[in-house]
């Protein structure tokens, strides 16, 4: 590689460390405000409390996790596919593939390691500790798409950066994904209610509110469900889709049962539960 080529990476790099994070807050920021919107004007299940004692805990918990990734992992998906780019480390720099295949398959591949990564941690006792505050939030709207412990945001930005060196996938597709990503959480932890024919219809391609809010009833078979964040195939494919909770979506009981709620709204008390529970 040459020098010029090398010099323009670095410049791309140093540009994106700076635009990137505004980007992705604009755009959350965007999101969170429409899916406000929608729910105050479709609400799917009665408000129980305050909207925001509970967000802002939420909130607080993703700018603790934002500043702990910046520290700990302050390069990201982004640093981590101009590296591979650079170096030519990854699957797609080994195949002459076209650009639109290997933005289909980038996309669909870093969505199945986050349901893989969502799945590990419900399996694994010490990674289900810290998904625990997740789950913890004792009612679900568009705030609990990003409520989580910050230890768990770590682990995540670190998966996922060597799913991107595995695969070798473009800064462009990492930042696009990212975008997808925290867009979704949000829309799909919204307590909107939807009309029937329009939520059954984009659950053949993405996850709605109504599928997952199923995976965060106190019902030990449900919330082992619906663990898709975009794509709702991999549910189907793994067998892990649930239609409709048993107790339906207003009655069925979100949250975790041994917490008080009180306590669950607590920054502090979240922030240490994955070890004191």
């Amino acid at each position: 590689m040459s020098a010029s080529t090398d010099l323009d990476a670095m410049t791309f790099l140093g540009d994106s460390m700076v635009w990137s994070p505004w980007l992705r807050v604009g755009a959350f920021l965007a999101v969170l405000s429409l899916m406000s919107l929608l729910e105050a004007a479709f609400p799917r299940r009665t408000r129980r409390i305050s909207r925001w004692r509970r967000w802002s805990t939420n909130l607080s918990l993703v700018v603790c996790g934002a500043i702990v990734v910046r520290l700990a992992a302050p390069l990201g998906g982004v640093a981590a596919a101009l590296w591979a780019g650079s170096n030519s480390v990854g699957l797609f720099h080994n195949l002459a593939w076209p650009d639109a295949l290997r933005w289909i398959v980038a996309l669909a591949v870093l969505d199945l390691a986050v349901f893989a990564q969502h799945v590990a941690f419900h399996h694994l006792p010490w990674l289900w500790r810290l998904h625990l505050v997740h789950h913890a939030d004792p009612e679900l709207d568009a705030s609990s798409g990003v409520r989580f412990h910050p230890l768990e945001l770590l682990i995540s930005a670190l998966w996922r950066a060597l799913v991107v060196l595995a695969l070798g996938a473009s800064a462009e597709q990492v930042l696009v994904f990212e975008l997808l990503l925290n867009g979704m959480a949000v829309f799909n932890h919204a307590s909107v209610r939807l009309p029937a024919i329009l939520d059954s219809s984009l659950r053949l391609l993405i996850v709605t509110p109504d599928m997952h809010r199923i995976h965060h009833s106190t019902d030990p078979h449900e919330y082992q469900q619906n663990f898709g964040f975009s794509l709702s195939i991999w549910d189907r494919l793994f067998r892990s889709y649930c239609a409709e909770p048993k107790l339906g979506q207003v009655e069925m009981v979100i949250g975790l049962p041994q917490l008080d709620p009180i306590r669950s709204t607590s920054l502090p008390a979240c922030l240490v539960l994955p070890f004191t529970i």
